[in-house]
């Protein structure tokens, strides 16, 4: 049976709702422009020290913006652009093929019910939320 994108993005979603994986997108370019801010009104201010204070608080204020926002990865799959979900789909395709399944359901169950499936998807997940969103995971489990 051919496998649909959608039904592997809805193989995922559930995938990492019960696994209860969380996922936070890294914003190092927002952070780098705080802290490069902060530190540049802190030497208009202060000279060098107000370099190194300014650093100092504008690294705090990056490290504070960027705390708890994480967000439910099967929230982020959805959202996802058709390319980007292509990508996921590619990779899961290599595992899935080999299983025979009908719908969305059964496809569920097979791989709800294989530990091994289970871990080699969720690690599909982690590679790709990690080298392509660059976001950290986290499971609820």
């Amino acid at each position: 049976m051919p496998v649909n994108i959608n039904d592997v993005m809805q193989l995922f979603c559930h995938l990492c709702e019960k696994k209860g994986m969380k996922a936070a997108i890294k914003h190092s370019g927002r952070g780098a422009l705080v802290v490069g801010a902060t530190a540049f009104v802190g030497g208009l201010m202060g000279g060098p020290p107000g370099v190194a204070v300014g650093g100092a608080v504008g690294g705090l204020l990056g490290a504070w913006m960027s705390a708890g926002q994480f967000k439910p990865v099967a929230q982020i799959l959805l959202e996802l652009p058709p390319a980007e979900q292509q990508k996921l789909y590619d990779e899961a395709i290599g595992i899935l093929r080999c299983l025979d399944w009908t719908d969305i359901v059964q496809l569920t169950a097979l791989v709800m019910g294989n530990a091994r499936l289970q871990h080699e998807l969720i690690a599909v997940l982690r590679n790709y939320f990690t080298n392509e969103l660059r976001a950290d995971i986290q499971c609820g489990e």
